[in-house]
């Protein structure tokens, strides 16, 4: 996309005086090895996200069931469809489910997936969580989520970029951060086959809880608590029993 120095000169205007993304203002940001479409609609993917794919990939390497890295793959909350296009290249023979409740995310995820040709590869489902995916009970091999986790009363501390711009849906975890962490940990048993891997992003600080939620499921074991390139505990990681 080429643009004229009166338009650069604009859209710099509006990053210094509302602050906008430079993100939202270019419509496209870098992911792992592709570009992808991004709006308001959709939480801007960040860099140590990208993390997620890699432990995927070691999690199915290490564990014991054959072909986990053929089967269902769920992405929850996809926004954008990052973490559906990364598990897609990750694991080219697995059928991939990216879940929204936003018609907006979906509309630019579902188009991200077509510019990478990956459109079917991917399936979209609008709903809240696991809701459209009840057929798939006890069969799914993985669920990859970046969830909502930061607590409410924290979100008007958030720099105004994120606070006034990115969708507060992809952000607000509750009145302690934890609302959809919690809600995964509860309900992905019933859809994970044995074997399968639960794997979330969460903030710093949160992983000694999410960690004692998963343990007190009594559904899980291997769990870890797993650090992002800045050393940061940013992941938690569990195998279905």
């Amino acid at each position: 996309m080429k643009l004229s120095l009166s338009q650069l000169t604009q859209l710099w205007q509006r990053r210094l005086t509302d602050r906008v993304p430079v993100q939202y203002l270019v419509g496209v940001t870098p992911w792992r090895n592709f570009s992808l479409k991004v709006a308001s609609g959709v939480l801007i993917p960040r860099p140590e996200t990208e993390l997620i794919i890699d432990f995927a990939v070691e999690a199915v390497q290490k564990s014991p069931v054959p072909n986990l890295g053929s089967g269902h793959w769920v992405d929850l909350g996809t926004g954008s469809g990052a973490i559906a296009i990364g598990l897609a290249t990750v694991f080219p023979e697995a059928k991939i489910h990216a879940v929204d409740y936003s018609g907006d995310a979906l509309t630019i995820a579902q188009e991200n997936v077509t510019n990478l040709g990956l459109f079917s590869r991917i399936h979209f489902y609008q709903g809240y969580w696991w809701t459209p995916l009840e057929r798939l009970k006890d069969q799914i091999s993985g669920l990859v989520s970046n969830p909502p986790y930061i607590p409410t009363g924290r979100l008007s501390q958030l720099q105004p970029e994120v606070r006034d711009h990115e969708p507060s849906l992809a952000l607000d975890g509750g009145e302690d951060g934890l609302e959809a962490i919690r809600y995964l940990v509860e309900t992905t048993p019933n859809y994970l086959q044995s074997g399968g891997i639960w794997l979330i992003e969460m903030m710093a600080g949160q992983g000694e809880k999410v960690a004692q939620l998963l343990e007190d499921s009594c559904h899980y074991h291997q769990i870890k608590i797993l650090p992002d390139l800045a050393g940061i505990e940013r992941f938690a990681l569990a195998y279905r029993r």
